[in-house]
């Protein structure tokens, strides 16, 4: 059974170096576990530290700048998608809830998913 994904839940990108934190921004008045419930629009993430992608600018022009080495740059997420598939049955604020078997696609072709959500599994009678 997958679990609710909540503010402060680790992220990780096939691309990025380091984890990154979920900021909850879709909704702010349901909670479990004394946490933000995040929906599949919840898509904000500060950064995954250093990106390996080169299909990322940046990350391309410095590979070609090194004569074809791989110069890992600063992350910038470009995420312009929501989650899939998150739990269509169970909606917070008219969004569907989001679970930690979902992923989430960077425009630079990472994919994103869930390391670890401090909620626990929440079962409804």
């Amino acid at each position: 059974m997958a679990n609710p994904v909540v503010q402060t839940s680790m992220c990780m990108c096939s691309f990025g170096a380091a984890p990154g934190v979920l900021v909850v921004s879709s909704q702010q008045t349901v909670m479990v576990s004394n946490m933000l419930q995040a929906t599949i629009m919840d898509n904000k993430f500060p950064t995954f530290g250093m990106c390996s992608s080169l299909a990322n600018p940046t990350v391309a022009a410095a590979t070609s700048a090194a004569l074809g080495v791989l110069t890992p740059m600063p992350c910038i997420p470009a995420i312009a998608a929501p989650w899939v598939p998150g739990a269509p049955t169970v909606l917070v604020g008219g969004k569907p809830l989001l679970n930690n078997t979902s992923k989430l696609m960077c425009s630079y072709g990472g994919v994103i998913q869930v390391n670890m959500t401090p909620a626990m599994t929440v079962q409804t009678p």
